[in-house]
């Protein structure tokens, strides 16, 4: 019964984790170098992470400056911010890759809100299915009713207290992308 519960609560961590990385991938105006996690580069034939082939600095608040460990593959590297279609031009000045950051428009915030709260009901979802599966596997056991109800009772709990968190990280994001 113990190992349920641990098992759960690890699915549940993974669960909220996920919805952390994929809430940091959505821009709230400023410079960060999450949103160049999914930039692929064709090295030597190969598709390879932006982040191991260059350094990536924030020299202001909405600017990103990518500086290549090998300067041959700039126009590698701009070629492969355009497409993948992130919403941004790469100004390549022979040494580094400048990408500034534009302002967004009250319109894009309220998008960008849309797409945080359904990441978190995403999360949601995913913490309710693992909620049943836990009571399913606490059902099958051969124990007394008294301990399958408290084991259901702690799966509750946990669940709550997941729940609560992913409202405290959307809410954190929602005033992260509402704030000028």
């Amino acid at each position: 019964m113990d190992t349920i519960l641990k098992e759960a609560e690890m699915e549940m961590m993974g669960a909220l984790e996920s919805m952390e990385r994929r809430l940091s991938n959505i821009r709230a105006g400023r410079a960060n170098p999450a949103i160049l996690d999914k930039v692929m580069v064709s090295y030597y034939g190969t598709d390879t992470s932006l982040k191991t082939l260059a350094n990536i600095s924030i020299p202001e608040a909405r600017q990103l400056c990518i500086k290549p460990f090998d300067r041959s593959i700039l126009s590698a590297i701009e070629k492969a911010i355009y497409e993948a279609n992130i919403g941004l031009t790469p100004n390549n000045n022979g040494e580094v890759i400048i990408l500034n950051i534009p302002a967004l428009t009250e319109d894009t915030r309220r998008e960008y809100v849309k797409q945080a709260k359904q990441i978190a009901e995403e999360a949601k979802i995913h913490l309710r299915n693992i909620r049943q599966d836990a009571n399913n596997d606490i059902k099958k056991l051969d124990i007394p009713e008294d301990n399958k109800k408290d084991a259901s009772s702690s799966i509750q709990t946990l669940i709550q207290k997941y729940n609560k968190e992913v409202e405290e990280k959307l809410k954190a994001k929602e005033n992260e992308l509402m704030s000028v």
